[in-house]
């Protein structure tokens, strides 16, 4: 997973593939250098943004206001900013849910 994080300062950045629409909320594997994700949320109006960063959220441990998304809003393909966490703490997650 280390093409998927990257630790810089106090944050992590996560690189993933959204595939929103999906029946449930998973991990679908590894996309080229991106996880991709599967929402049940639709696209329109931000809402599966707001559900990734949630799921994301979730499965890592931290509240949701502490992954935002650092570019991609509008793709499918986006990197997710995870404030003031471990690149090993992440992985260990992640590793554990997918």
């Amino acid at each position: 997973m280390h093409e998927i994080l990257e630790q810089v300062d106090d944050d992590v950045l996560l690189r993933v593939k959204v595939v929103p629409g999906a029946r449930q909320e998973k991990f679908a594997g590894v996309h080229g250098d991106r996880l991709k994700v599967r929402t049940n949320a639709p696209p329109e109006g931000g809402r599966a943004n707001a559900a990734i960063c949630a799921f994301i959220a979730r499965v890592v441990g931290c509240r949701a206001r502490d992954v935002t998304i650092e570019s991609g809003r509008t793709s499918p393909e986006k990197t997710l900013r995870l404030h003031q966490t471990d690149i090993e703490r992440v992985r260990s997650a992640l590793e554990l849910a997918g």
